[in-house]
């Protein structure tokens, strides 16, 4: 007997699994197990396969060759009822929640409990079993709250509760961490140890490596549709991932200032906003620097960047922009000024989602694709191209859909609509969120660049590691007021958080 016959069967493994399109190899190959109480993350940039690999798990897609084994079960495809009924449970990044119906019904939605000779809804059934579902993923909603009053990350953990709810073998969950607070992520690390105690399976799909590092028995990484190799626990660190998804090291992600910072060209005195009236901030930025923004959530971070853009009341203070005074209280004087935001939530504020890219990027400035009072195909497309080469954008055309680009080039979009009209300044808040590591380092990139030609760039982000690494300085807020700020020869992350949560 050798000591393969001795290892225990995975609870799933796909063997030499491809996906062809027409002229496109999505996936080449694929070959990966998971087990019985195993923790297998899933790493990747976008475009990687790992979306196509899930939709062969889900059913969703057939593979064009390979097999699909579980337990002792082997097929060529599987459909959705399969996938199902062998306890696949999935925990999407794009909630599929429903605003209208309340917590329990939305666990139950398709197996709802029913009661009597007309089987009629037993909503109390529902909602007592949904109650110990909520309480394993510490959450502090009931099971007859109204979904529409649950906050993003609170529907989050709902889509967690959800997957538990089917006695799941094997638990996908893809970014569940997106929308969730420090807290909440470490209440979900919680909920993953109490299901690999289960002896069930979590596939784990993040582009958040600390989470990974935190959680992951093993890592397999997918680069080009093929597996790029594996990661056994002890060698799963921070640089040895993202050599696995982008083929290089961490040293080439981050890009050091090609010249000394310039003159102030932001400066804020006592300013008060209305979603913190008791706290005055004071900063400055200058020309040319890249100035991270810390803090923890509830920071006041977000609230002074959208009142600075005119989206968010604005209570009194001073404000200097461009060596000038400023008053403006709408997006349009901002705007008219060359300060720009780019917003945390690109899909609902940053973009018209189901418009095309090309209106998207001409957006804010449609005077300058106009002719004669109206907008010009020519020079929209054009502008567009134009703006597609400068950046990167990976897309098949400017005439499609912002929704169906990936998250970083969806941010690329967002960025393009700022750089044709001459900024002075650009807000980025949490820039890179949802997007991957190969992604981040073209973000990181043309903000780089973008500062290296004078442009003042506030970077706001609640990922310590990019706050440190592409900060020129950094300064830290705290229930609304600037706590302190951090030369780079000071970057520390204990220094951060020692700023952020008031310790001395």
């Amino acid at each position: 007997m050798t000591s393969t016959d001795l290892a225990p069967r995975p609870l799933l493994a796909l063997e030499n699994i491809s996906k062809v399109y027409p002229g496109v190899v999505a996936l080449s190959d694929v070959t990966l197990a998971v087990h019985a109480g195993e923790v297998l993350a899933l790493i990747g940039e976008n475009g990687a396969g790992k979306s196509t690999l899930m939709k062969i798990l889900g059913g969703v897609i057939e593979p064009s060759a390979g097999r699909i084994v579980i337990g002792d079960t082997a097929s060529s495809h599987l459909t959705v009822r399969q996938s199902q009924g062998a306890g696949i449970a999935f925990v999407h990044q794009e909630l599929n929640v429903f605003d209208n119906l309340d917590v329990a019904a939305n666990i139950f939605l398709g197996r709802e409990k029913r009661h009597g000779p007309l089987r009629l809804l037993d909503r109390q059934a529902m909602r007592d079993e949904a109650r110990p579902l909520l309480a394993r993923v510490g959450a502090k909603f009931g099971p007859d709250t109204l979904v529409a009053d649950l906050s993003l990350a609170e529907r989050q953990l709902l889509e967690i509760a959800k997957s538990l709810s089917i006695e799941a073998r094997i638990v996908i969950m893809d970014e569940p961490t997106s929308s969730l607070t420090l807290a909440e992520t470490k209440t979900l690390m919680k909920v993953i140890a109490d299901l690999k105690q289960q002896g069930i399976a979590v596939i784990y799909i993040s582009h958040r490596l600390a989470e990974i590092e935190e959680c992951a028995d093993r890592v397999v990484g997918l680069r080009d549709g093929r597996v790029a190799g594996e990661l056994a626990r002890s060698n799963i660190r921070h640089d040895a991932m993202i050599r696995l998804m982008i083929g290089r090291d961490l040293k080439t992600i981050y890009t050091p200032p090609a010249r000394p910072a310039g003159d102030t060209v932001l400066s804020l005195r006592g300013v008060r906003t209305a979603a913190r009236p008791r706290a005055r901030a004071d900063l400055e930025v200058r020309a040319g620097e890249i100035l991270g923004v810390a803090g923890l959530v509830g920071a006041g971070r977000t609230e002074l960047a959208e009142a600075l853009f005119g989206i968010a009341p604005m209570l009194d203070g001073d404000i200097e922009f461009a060596g000038a005074p400023f008053a403006g209280r709408t997006p349009h004087d901002a705007i008219r000024a060359g300060l720009y935001l780019v917003p945390e939530d690109r899909k609902r504020t940053g973009l018209v989602i189901e418009s095309t890219i090309a209106d998207n990027i001409s957006l804010a400035d449609l005077q300058s694709v106009s002719r004669r009072g109206l907008v010009s195909d020519r020079l929209l497309r054009d502008r567009a191209e134009d703006q597609r080469r400068r950046l990167g954008i990976r897309m098949a055309d400017v005439s499609r859909v912002a929704a169906e680009l990936s998250g970083g080039n969806q941010q690329k979009v967002v960025l393009a609509k700022w750089l044709s009209m001459r900024p002075r300044l650009i807000i980025f808040d949490e820039p890179t969120r949802g997007i991957d590591v190969g992604a981040k380092s073209e973000i990181y990139r043309l903000m780089r660049e973008l500062a290296d030609a004078g442009v003042g760039i506030v970077m706001i982000s609640s990922d310590m590691e990019e706050v440190i690494g592409v900060s020129d300085r950094i300064v830290v807020l705290r229930e609304g007021r600037v706590a302190g700020a951090l030369a780079r020869e000071h970057f520390a992350e204990q220094a951060v958080l020692r700023l952020a949560v008031g310790a001395h």
